[in-house]
């Protein structure tokens, strides 16, 4: 269902329509009493002071203070009515966010890790402002008709120029509203990218260091935060304009009606206390005024970032619902495959097999690894990807994940201890199955290298641990979670010879040998220590598969599989 950012807005009214209710009517009636203030004041300088009457005086003096109590509660009752719903409004617009970025079916945004973390946290908290400025319109209305109606009771000139100039301002002021919004889209926008960047740098930061790019990265995003400053700097010059000249008109309104009521004071049109009214009016006016004139700019800050709420919450799945038909089998079958570099692949993997397949060109084994995930939804390749003799993309969607795990080259770890990370995809894992995948995958000695053992605190990304660690501790769980068909791609890159010897022999055994022979395994790797243990090789070049066999009979008779994989 399409929302957009008007409904978004909407939505939110409605969904605190009790809080924000009982809140407007306390902060309406708040203004109320301060509207009553100067006319409190005006009443006791005509029957009291100027009268001599001292028990006037002192009743009035009681009805003024049980009239600053009145509107000291309802101010602080209505104002926490109103910050409650809109604080609890930004947290389920996080949660609706989040939840869809994290929806197994995927979506389909063209924002970045750091733009989606911009827009699940200021922009719903910016969103959220609807909740403060509705009530703060209604409150602001409710003073200014209050004064309109007081001015017009004391002198009808006074209360017309109130009545008829505070709508013309208002109007006058509300041609700037898109100009502003047009800014504030952009300037969001801008620091997205830039918290896009900063997000990218700070996960890529060791390859960065390693090549010597730190220079180049830091200057891209100087760059980046460069044209957010100037973003940001462009909306809140038109904000400042747009609030200076607000306020301006409105000090002006409401000097020109203090002025007219001491010319009418001089007159005798009105009396002394009467033209305290209206001097305490055109004062407490300026306030309403202003808050009625500032508002378009926060409405507009408001309905910016709700838009881009919805380019998240609008978003399409990338993967089709699926369907209730279960995978019987774990044969897995690619017919005529066409994806990126692929092209034309035919491949089948029986099951238990301990399938390698070498990749001439990196971007074909990143292609073969993004398609096998099942990531990718069935309209951006052709051909046919089925597990079981049923279409990947028509299968049960948790079922498909639990039956297929794709490993990627890069596996993130989660801050928490090694042994949350290791269980993270099969929490019920029991102790020995634990100990049985660390030792797979040659994760023991992460384990034991710190007192807390399995209790050893992991930093997000992994990054208190090095990269061999951080790969082994992510084999690890993809070992722990027992898929009936797994797929690795470059699973020890950042180990040493002997390790990756140990690391072979122990997938090999874990997962066909014994009870797990029916496991089926796809090793997308060029190692010939993981290529060693597998049942079959099938090469791909070109994007299409150029030969097969066991690793030994293609190293033998293959010039191009040696030269590529015994290096």
């Amino acid at each position: 269902m399409k929302t957009g950012g008007t409904a978004i807005l909407r939505r939110t009214l409605v969904r605190n329509r009790a809080r924000l209710g009982i809140g407007t009517v306390l902060v309406c009636l708040h203004q109320v009493a301060e509207t009553l203030v100067p006319i409190s004041i005006g009443v006791i300088v005509d029957r009291a002071v100027a009268t001599g009457d001292v028990f006037a005086l002192a009743v009035w003096l009681c009805a003024l203070a049980l009239l600053f109590l009145v509107l000291t509660a309802a101010w602080r009752y209505g104002a926490r009515f109103i910050v409650v719903a809109m604080q609890n409004e930004a947290h389920q617009l996080r949660m609706e966010v989040a939840h869809r970025i994290l929806d197994p079916r995927g979506v389909r945004t063209d924002l970045r890790a750091g733009e989606l973390l911009s827009v699940s946290t200021s922009d719903a908290d910016r969103a959220a402002w609807i909740a403060d400025i509705a009530p703060r319109a209604a409150a602001a209305l409710t003073a200014a008709i209050g004064s309109a109606v007081a001015l017009l009771l004391i002198d009808v000139p006074l209360g017309l120029a109130v009545l008829i100039g505070t709508p013309v301002i208002l109007g006058l002021l509300q041609l700037a509203a898109p100009l502003i919004t047009r800014r504030a889209t952009d300037q969001q926008a801008a620091v997205a990218r830039a918290s896009a960047m900063a997000t990218d740098l700070v996960s890529g930061l060791r390859p960065l260091r390693g090549i010597g790019a730190e220079v180049s990265a830091s200057r891209r995003y100087g760059a980046a935060s460069r044209d957010a400053l100037g973003a940001t700097l462009h909306t809140a010059k038109s904000s400042a304009v747009f609030a200076g000249v607000s306020m301006t008109v409105s000090a002006l309104l409401a000097v020109g009606v203090a002025g007219f009521a001491g010319w009418f004071a001089l007159e005798g049109r009105i009396t002394i206390g009467e033209l305290i009214t209206v001097v305490g009016l055109s004062q407490f006016f300026i306030e309403p005024l202003g808050v009625l004139a500032g508002l378009p700019g926060f409405l507009a800050l408001s309905r910016a970032s709700a838009d881009r709420l919805a380019l998240v919450l609008d978003a399409e799945p990338l993967l089709p619902a699926g369907s209730d038909r279960t995978l019987d089998g774990s044969e897995l079958s690619l017919t005529g495959v066409s994806y990126r570099s692929l092209s034309a692949v035919d491949l089948r993997v029986t099951p238990g097999e301990l399938l390698g397949i070498v990749a001439y060109r990196p971007q074909d084994a990143e292609a073969l690894a993004a398609l096998l995930s099942g990531q990718v939804p069935p309209d951006r390749y052709d051909g046919e990807l089925t597990m079981g003799g049923v279409r990947l993309s028509d299968a049960d969607l948790a079922q498909a994940r639990r039956a297929l795990l794709v490993e990627p080259h890069n596996g993130d770890l989660f801050s928490g201890t090694v042994a949350s990370n290791v269980t993270a995809g099969r929490p019920g894992a029991t102790a020995s199955e634990v100990q049985a995948a660390l030792s797979a995958s040659a994760a023991v000695d992460v384990v034991e290298a710190h007192p807390e053992g399995l209790d050893h605190d992991v930093a997000d990304r992994g990054s208190s641990l090095s990269g061999g660690q951080r790969q082994r501790v992510a084999l690890a769980r993809a070992l722990v979670a027992q898929s009936p068909v797994m797929v690795l791609h470059d699973p020890t890159t950042a180990v040493d010879a002997v390790t990756e010897h140990t690391i072979a022999g122990g997938i090999a055994d874990l997962r066909h040998r014994g009870s797990t022979r029916a496991h089926t395994t796809i090793l997308i790797t060029s190692s010939p220590a993981l290529l060693s243990v597998t049942d079959r090789v099938v090469v791909l070049d070109e994007g299409t598969v150029v030969g097969e066999g066991t690793h030994s009979q293609l190293a033998t008779q293959d010039a191009n599989y040696r030269q590529a994989v015994l290096r």
